[in-house]
């Protein structure tokens, strides 16, 4: 075309792999989910598969930017992906928070005979609302016996990820400014509290089960707080990966003060997630 110019971006075998892999994946846990153990092999076979179509995918990825095979184009491309996909995951924590919000301002009221929809008073008469719901209205279900103080584990996790977003923004001013030994160690010391979140994290939940009675049946109060810190903690699982991974480019100098978009798209995953974990603090924890 006269005057201007299109991108036709080359032909990829990834996208089509990374969508079997992960449907199989998503069969497997449905499979799971109904059938118990029987669905197991074909998520594990999913899940090995995603994992391998990611690694090798984003090889691919590395290995053209570092050949400079992408240009002003290419850069707004990954830029507005990573935006849009971290839209995405905004929208995926947004529908949790959701269902906590619609549970706790107008389930809970309802079953406890208020506003019009209040008719469930007349089946669990003897139900009082309150939140964290420890006592279900339906007996078969019994709720967690007591609820985490947020000033303890809870509180030190916060400390950690609020810490770890500093200690980011001071690696990536090191890669900007060229100072590559403080970005070193700064992203060093990211990746280690990223570990220290989810080490914390897992006795929390060895504590939830084994002392506290919040498990996943453990009503509205136990299927809400896994949900939210599970699916956080898993994020917290792939941010430190990610880290991780751009660690190590570090260290074999990948980034320059004006080409480490692959490292700035890491720092903004792991601020979302320093962002989410907040709001789990003051609505899971606090509130």
């Amino acid at each position: 075309m006269s005057g201007g110019s299109y991108y036709v971006p080359e032909s990829s075998k990834w996208p089509i792999l990374a969508s079997l892999a992960l449907g199989a994946m998503m069969i497997g846990t449905g499979t799971v989910l109904v059938h118990g153990a029987a669905g197991m092999p074909v998520m594990a076979l999913g899940l090995v598969g995603v994992l391998a179509v990611m690694a090798l995918w984003f090889r691919d990825v590395v290995l053209e930017s570092r050949g400079g095979l992408y240009d002003d184009q290419m850069d707004r491309s990954f830029r507005w992906g990573m935006g849009w996909f971290i839209f995405s995951e905004v929208m995926f924590f947004a529908a949790f928070f959701g269902a906590l919000f619609y549970v706790r301002t107008f389930a809970l009221p309802w079953l406890d005979g208020e506003g019009a929809k209040g008719v469930a008073a007349l089946l669990w008469p003897d139900f009082t609302a309150s939140w964290p719901l420890l006592n279900p209205p339906d007996a078969s279900i019994e709720g967690p016996q007591e609820t985490f103080s947020p000033w303890h584990l809870p509180l030190v996790n916060t400390l950690i990820l609020v810490s770890s977003s500093i200690t980011l923004t001071i690696a990536h001013e090191g890669i900007k400014e060229g100072f590559r030994d403080s970005a070193r160690f700064w992203l060093s010391v990211t990746v280690l509290l990223g570990l220290c979140f989810i080490t914390i994290q897992g006795v929390e939940y060895y504590e939830a089960y084994a002392h506290y009675g919040i498990t996943l049946q453990a009503g509205i109060y136990g299927a809400t707080f896994f949900l939210l810190t599970g699916f956080h903690g898993l994020h917290v699982i792939i941010g430190t990966i990610i880290l991780a991974v751009m660690l190590v480019r570090v260290f074999r100098g990948h980034f320059t003060a004006d080409d480490h978009f692959g490292f700035e798209a890491a720092a903004w995953y792991w601020h979302f997630v320093d962002v989410v974990w907040i709001g789990l603090f003051i609505f899971v924890y606090v509130f």
